[in-house]
């Protein structure tokens, strides 16, 4: 009897992993179908922002006097966040510049404080009121999930690849937007 339940707790351990990462591939795999990158390509980009968090994490003091945000698309790596001195953010950039695969960094990362809850949330929403405008783009072909936004302190970054025509069109929602600073473009045109 107890072999049988021993058994019955380790299956629905071992099952419970197994929905997570069908739940997780099938959103990766809905993401892919809608994406100009290819699916590898796609699965790189998430392991890049993995191994720059892990990079940055397993050294104690930088992660204890910085705030850093990854984002990779198609090899270009964002930082944002915020770094107590020049020094803390030259080694969060050496880090990303040193992680394999990575093509380009651009180095957003501010000299301050961490942000705030408030402002992080503040971001999160400024981040949801642009996706949500994209879809108000009327253009052929175009599918506003192409468009990675990312928003610091309320600047909104612009990460894709699209056409001159749709970059323009998505500045054009993005920049006014109410709380929206900034916006800086990191299109890749095709």
């Amino acid at each position: 009897m107890k072999k049988a339940m021993l058994f019955m707790v380790l299956l629905a351990v071992v099952l419970q992993g197994c929905g997570a990462m069908l739940v997780g591939g099938a959103a990766t795999g809905a993401a892919v179908i809608h994406d100009r990158r290819s699916a590898g390509t796609v699965l790189d980009d998430k392991n890049l922002q993995f191994k720059i968090h892990a990079a940055v994490s397993s050294d104690a003091e930088l992660s204890k006097h910085t705030n850093l945000s990854v984002t990779s698309y198609n090899y270009a790596v964002l930082l944002t966040g915020q770094a107590e001195n020049s020094d803390y953010r030259e080694r969060l950039v050496e880090v990303a510049r040193n992680t394999p695969l990575v093509k380009r960094v651009i180095d957003q990362i501010e000299i301050g404080a961490s942000s705030s809850l408030s402002q992080e949330a503040h971001d999160a929403y400024l981040t949801a009121k642009v996706k949500l405008e994209l879809l108000n783009i009327s253009l052929p072909s175009f599918d506003p999930t192409r468009v990675k936004v990312v928003t610091e302190l309320n600047v909104v970054y612009l990460m894709g690849l699209v056409t001159q025509e749709e970059a323009a069109a998505v500045v054009e929602k993005a920049r006014y937007i109410k709380g929206v600073e900034r916006v800086v473009k990191i299109f890749e045109y095709i």
